[in-house]
């Protein structure tokens, strides 16, 4: 690999924030085409994005990992069909290395401001180690970056510890003590049946059940690895099936979502035999569609709520005190450790207040007053040379992420293009053009079980919207953004 070029002082071409998934392969992408002179701002001290910060107990993928990984970097030794934390970070910390990309990153360097300069047509850049400048910047924070507090009333009064899931405190002692955890989405139905055995008591707070299949996650075989090693065709097969064969979920979720009984009667199926107990089961049958909240993978989810130490409370919390959760109903329930599982900061991002455009007012403020909106995802019109890796609409419940970051990397790389060809100062999406697909998004959205499926999920914003996920297959997605649709912009 060659060492990274750039062009000196602190001026760079592309700046990217974020070394997660989003922004690592972009840079390996973007150096693949040339563009060398890029700097990567990373507030942490090492990459990884999601995987680095979420170490809780029982963390793993929910995509198959020949999935869940670089297209241009397949690992034929991945330990299990849905890889955990721990070997999914190993996984990008060596994909850095790999590529050589370490030398590009400013590291433990938080980005508290980007702003755009109209006069010297580039992006003004203030971070906790100094300023820079970029002709373009590419934000690769990610959708699940910033954990939600959840704002529960009295929380500050509470004598114990309390932690995110997101921000696990493993210095915190659970064993022998009574522990609350409030919320029942992906990292619960994880680290819950991780942490039970080691509590006192636990008590889960449950506002609205999930819908929960069979995980079903055996070793992949020491043969089957070295299989994939020799012969790497076999691996990107698998890759293919595993992709192919979910793309039929999305059709369901999108146009078909009668196709969803089936997975509706499976989830059930695996309720009947893990739960016994008609009352509990009740108080875990969801009363919604399948596919409207995400759906989740669990075998030991349902065994670990009837445990004899561990309560149910399927009734919303209504406050905190400093011994204990206070549900709707008044009922205490003492705790020492408060844990949230509340998610992640989605459609409210605090790095969108950060990002001031053209007209001199933040991404914040425009997306909290309008609700977010990108053309394509991916750029945003007041925004010049700004860029998103997995922006609005972008995400997906049934396949990998990934694939969608790999998506955008061409239609990125070709605005870039554009504009160092053109000897462009500035890029700039039309108005039009953002409105226009934008509508034809909503329509589209209309007929998804996201809309229709009778629940509220996080993938809705304040004004009820689904500004999320993309209402069609990932397919799709990649065939729309293969070319740069330069008819969209406006060049200065």
């Amino acid at each position: 690999m060659r060492p990274p070029q750039r062009s000196g002082g602190t001026h760079y071409r592309v700046a990217i924030i974020g070394a997660g998934f989003g922004g690592l392969g972009l840079a390996h992408h973007l150096r693949t085409q040339g563009i060398d002179d890029l700097v990567l701002v990373e507030r942490a001290s090492t990459v990884g994005g999601t995987w680095r910060d979420n170490t809780y107990p029982g963390a793993q993928c929910d995509v198959p990992a020949h999935l869940y990984s670089f297209s241009c970097a397949p690992n034929p030794d991945w330990s299990r069909t849905y890889a955990d934390g721990p070997e999914i970070q190993a996984y990008l910390e060596g994909f850095a290395d790999q590529f050589g990309l370490r030398p590009l990153i400013r590291f433990n360097t938080a980005v508290s401001a980007v702003c755009w300069n109209d006069q010297q047509r580039h992006w003004d850049i203030t971070t906790s180690n100094g300023s820079l400048t970029a002709t373009s910047v590419v934000v690769a924070t990610g959708l699940l970056s910033e954990p939600d507090m959840a704002a529960v009333p009295g929380i500050d009064t509470f004598d114990g510890e309390v932690f995110h899931s997101g921000g696990w405190r493993h210095d915190v002692e659970l064993a022998g003590r009574r522990v609350a955890v409030v919320g029942t989405g992906a990292s619960a139905i994880q680290f819950v049946p991780a942490i039970a055995p080691l509590t006192d008591h636990l008590t889960v707070f449950q506002r609205t059940p999930p819908w929960i299949v069979p995980r079903t996650n055996p070793p992949i075989s020491k043969t089957r690895r070295r299989w994939y090693r020799r012969f790497g065709l076999t691996q990107q097969l698998q890759r293919a099936r595993t992709f192919w064969t979910r793309e039929i979920l999305a059709v369901a979720m999108t146009k078909r979502t009668n196709w969803l009984t089936r997975g509706e009667q499976l989830a059930r199926r695996h309720l009947e035999a893990q739960v016994p107990d008609p009352a509990l089961r009740r108080r875990l049958t969801p009363d919604y569609a399948l596919g409207c909240k995400r759906v989740l993978l669990s075998d030991d989810w349902y065994p670990a709520l009837q445990r004899d130490n561990v309560s149910l409370v399927d009734r919303s919390v209504d406050h905190v005190v400093p011994d204990g959760v206070v549900d709707a109903e008044g009922e205490l329930h003492p705790a020492e450790v408060l844990i949230l599982g509340t998610g992640f900061n989605v459609t409210h991002h605090p790095m969108f207040g950060s990002i001031v455009g053209r007209h001199g007012t933040s991404l914040g403020t425009e997306w909290s007053t309008h609700g977010m909106a990108a053309h394509l995802g991916t750029t945003v019109a007041g925004f010049p040379n700004l860029f998103l890796v997995t922006g609005p609409n972008t995400g997906v419940g049934h396949t990998s992420m990934v694939f969608m970051m790999e998506s955008q990397y061409p239609y990125i790389t070709g605005a870039l293009h554009t504009i160092g060809d053109r000897g462009a100062l500035a890029l700039e999406v039309r108005e039009d053009a953002q409105r226009a697909f934008n509508d034809a998004l909503a329509t589209q959205m209309g007929s998804t079980v996201w809309t229709t499926g009778g629940c509220a999920s996080w993938y809705l914003d304040d004004h009820g919207r689904n500004t999320t996920l993309w209402p069609d297959t990932a397919w799709a997605y990649r065939k729309r953004l293969r070319r740069f649709d330069v008819t969209s912009y406006e060049i200065r």
